[in-house]
C-alpha cells in the first residue's frame, strides 16, 4: 500500500486545504501526519515544541511519516519541516510527491505569522519565515515529482494544477 499523492511545503502554502480537495476529487482518503502526531503525543504540536524542544517533535515526525507511507494509500499531507529528515525524504523518492511552493511575501500573509506556528513565533518571524524557506527550498524541490506555485492561485486551483501535473 502506498499513497497515491504525499504533498510538501512550507507554512501557508495550503498543504492540508489542497490535500483535502485533491482527495475529495479523486475519491481518496485523506491523512495529515501533524494530526497523527497530535494524536500519538497527546498534546499539540505546539506544546510538544515548547515541553520538549524539537528534536523531540522531528524525531516524533519522522516516525509518523514512515508508519503513515507504509499504511496509507490515498493523500497524505506532511508537515512543512518533514522533508528536514534525509530517512524520509530516502523514502519520499518510492512516492508521487506533490511540493505545494508559496512565496515570502503570500506565506507571511497566509500565515498571519500565526504563534500556532511554533517555529514561526520568536523575535523576528518574517525573517524567521524567510530563512525557513532559504533552508527548506532545495529539499522540497529534491523530493518533489510535482511543484505548483500557488501564490496567485485559489485552492481548487492549486488542486486542477495538481491532478493535471500527475497527468503529464
Amino acid at each position: 500500500m502506498s499513497p497515491r499523492f504525499v504533498v510538501v511545503g512550507p507554512p501557508g502554502a495550503g498543504k492540508t486545504t489542497v490535500s483535502e480537495l485533491l482527495a475529495k476529487q479523486l475519491n481518496l482518503t485523506f491523512r495529515d501526519v501533524d494530526v497523527d502526531i497530535v494524536e500519538t503525543a497527546g498534546k499539540p504540536i505546539s506544546d510538544i515544541f515548547t515541553d520538549d524542544g524539537e528534536p523531540v517533535f522531528r524525531a516524533l515526525e519522522e516516525e509518523a511519516v514512515a508508519k503513515a507511507l507504509a499504511e496509507h494509500d490515498g493523500v497524505l499531507a506532511l508537515g512543512g519541516g518533514a522533508v528536514l529528515s534525509a530517512a524520509t525524504r530516502e523514502l519520499l523518492k518510492a512516492h508521487t510527491v506533490v511540493f505545494l511552493n508559496v512565496g515570502m511575501a503570500e506565506g507571511v500573509r497566509r500565515t498571519g505569522l500565526s504563534s500556532a506556528r511554533p517555529l514561526l513565533s520568536g523575535v523576528n518571524p518574517r525573517a524567521t519565515f524567510k530563512a525557513l524557506l532559504d533552508a527548506r527550498l532545495p529539499l522540497y524541490r529534491e523530493v518533489a515529482t510535482i511543484e505548483v506555485l500557488t501564490d496567485a492561485l485559489d485552492p481548487e486551483q492549486v488542486t486542477a494544477a495538481v491532478i493535471k501535473g500527475a497527468e503529464q
